[in-house]
């Protein structure tokens, strides 16, 4: 009954414009009640084209209710594949970590084959990795993109992110023992040393090969032979930031062995 009214009102209008100049006021009027014709007649194809063109300028709110519209609208298309995987990426650009995460996850659940699967475990462990903060916070981050990049390696030993994820497992393993570190310097400025032992010595045997380590074994000897360091303890304390995963490019990074 609505829909009848609606259109009985609307060529009502029109017919009493009719003799009136020009024909934008009929296209004003059809304004007046909606026109979702552009929405009714976009195919699958050029809402991917606008999507992925909107996504290439850096516009990912935009690319992502796009590439959402393609997953609703035209879920058995060609292009729904390709839509569940750049709405991820639109997420991590967005700095969506969790969101990115579970749409990378559910993107390996529904196509486990897919030749995208060992970028999509790259990208889950970037996920993790930008997310690590400074070493004088939790390192549960570090700890996930090392497993998520370890993952990778062991399923996809040879890929175009082979080199990149093993380094940025050295550059969070680095991390973790900076990190330990930091604590092991905390326990030492408040004459904790069993604690400051017992952190020392967890570097050593988990992150033997990081940067710190050399450090972290002399200021373990110190401590041990009861001459631990007092008024210079703030020597020890390495840099509270992450350090660039580029340094461990070129210096010969260890396989993980997880």
């Amino acid at each position: 009954m609505h829909k009848l009214l609606h259109t009985f009102i609307l060529i009502a209008m029109a017919a009493g414009l009719l003799f009136l100049p020009g024909c934008s006021i009929f296209n004003d009027i059809k304004g007046m009640f909606g026109d979702d014709s552009n929405s009714v007649q976009s195919t699958p194809e050029s809402l991917a084209m606008d999507a992925l063109d909107k996504f290439n300028h850096g516009q990912y709110s935009s690319a992502l209710k796009l590439f959402n519209e393609i997953e609703e609208r035209f879920p058995f298309s060609s292009f729904s594949l390709m839509a569940d995987l750049k709405s991820a990426d639109c997420h991590y650009y967005l700095k969506h970590y969790a969101e990115a995460i579970s749409t990378y996850e559910e993107f390996i659940t529904n196509h486990p084959t897919n030749e995208a699967i060992p970028y999509v475990l790259f990208q889950i462990g970037m996920c993790y990795y930008k997310q690590i903060d400074t070493i004088d916070r939790d390192p549960g981050s570090a700890l996930d993109a090392e497993s998520a990049f370890g993952k990778l390696l062991r399923l996809y030993p040879q890929t175009p992110y082979t080199e990149e994820a093993r380094a940025r497992i050295q550059a969070a393993r680095d991390f973790l023992a900076n990190h330990e570190m930091y604590v092991a310097s905390f326990y030492l400025k408040t004459d904790k040393l069993k604690q400051c032992t017992g952190r020392l010595e967890y570097l050593l045997d988990n992150y033997p090969d990081t940067s710190v380590a050399p450090e972290a074994e002399k200021l373990l000897a110190l401590v041990q032979a009861g001459t631990p360091p007092k008024s210079s303890w703030k020597d020890w304390i390495p840099e509270i930031g992450l350090p660039d995963w580029q340094i461990f490019k070129d210096i010969g990074v260890m396989k993980p062995t997880m």
